[in-house]
């Protein structure tokens, strides 16, 4: 286990500051955006500690295909439902006009499971990516999708000429801990197969994952995670700190070091993942844009780490 010395506490180094000013102002109108045009985003219905930095920044995440799931792992705070209602028919418009009206350069769209659906949501998500890209060709795109439920078939109709920059699924954990942490639907190995297929079906395109660090692992546990993905091409990696949403969750066992962070990212940089945005405020949208443009030679943003 990656150590830490007070796993109760939060450490010193989680500091949040809100936004104020000219910050302060976007993120209203991010909410604004989001409230008018009926959305859900991963920010609010995950918790993310960095929501008041990202819509204060003009960028939100977007969870598409409803705002209920149909497991429950965890350590996610989604609303879990066996049936979710069915994704709105006009959720492609209204997701376009939020992205048009925020005036935003990259959008990562995120989705709920829904193992209720035959294709496991994924022409949903289809026309969702086109409408996007019909109204405003100049964003780029990045999918943050479900495991599909293992359905190769729909994930490769999503995928086929989709307007992506970056296809990206979450192993969330290292395979020891899976069983215990993520929904018993979702395992590392299909999770590995779904990020595989996504390259050789659209060799074109990144490959992306994001690990959680706190939940009891080792140093080896996310070594051999490392390898499986890096076997798998996948071409970004983000590694966050783990933290419950409440009571009931899978408790926070550590709290490991931002230079424990640096470290990992290095050993992964050198295992040949070509950018690497690592720690504890890291969650696996955040800043996409930069960890893109890190991997493709290109300066980013100041205040980001990214190991490219």
């Amino acid at each position: 286990m990656l150590a830490n010395d007070k796993p109760n506490r939060l450490p010193e180094w989680f500091r949040v500051t809100l936004p104020s000013g000219d910050s302060m102002e976007r993120y209203k109108s991010t909410a604004t955006s989001v409230k008018d045009n009926q959305l859900h985003t991963v920010c609010e219905e995950a918790h993310c500690p960095n929501i008041h930095e990202c819509w204060g920044r003009g960028t939100a995440t977007f969870m598409i295909a409803g705002k209920a799931c149909t497991r429950g792992c965890r350590f996610c705070a989604v609303d879990t439902m066996r049936i979710p209602p069915p994704p709105e028919v006009e959720e492609p418009q209204k997701l376009a006009d939020a992205i048009q009206r925020m005036g935003l350069t990259y959008s990562v769209i995120t989705v709920v499971n829904r193992d209720d659906m035959e294709d496991g949501g994924a022409l949903h998500y289809r026309k969702c990516l086109d409408e996007v890209h019909k109204r405003v060709p100049e964003v780029g795109l990045e999918l943050l999708c479900s495991d599909l439920s293992g359905n190769l078939n729909a994930l490769e109709d999503l995928l086929d000429n989709a307007p992506l920059q970056v296809f990206a699924h979450n192993v969330e954990t290292v395979p020891r801990l899976t069983p215990r942490v993520r929904d018993p639907r979702a395992t590392f190995e299909q999770s590995i197969l779904i990020l595989k297929k996504a390259k050789e079906f659209r060799p074109d395109i990144m490959t992306k994952s994001s690990i959680m660090l706190g939940l009891g692992e080792t140093e080896e546990d996310l070594i051999d995670a490392f390898k499986e993905l890096r076997e798998a091409n996948v071409d970004l990696l983000t590694l966050g700190q783990y933290l419950a949403p409440g009571p009931g969750y899978h408790p926070v066992v550590s709290f490991p070091t931002p230079e424990t962070f640096d470290r990992l990212a290095n050993m992964a940089k050198e295992m040949g993942f070509k950018a690497i945005a690592s720690g504890p405020m890291i969650r696996s949208s955040y800043r996409a844009e930069s960890l893109v443009a890190a991997a493709n030679g290109e300066s980013i943003e100041s205040g980001l780490k990214v190991i490219a």
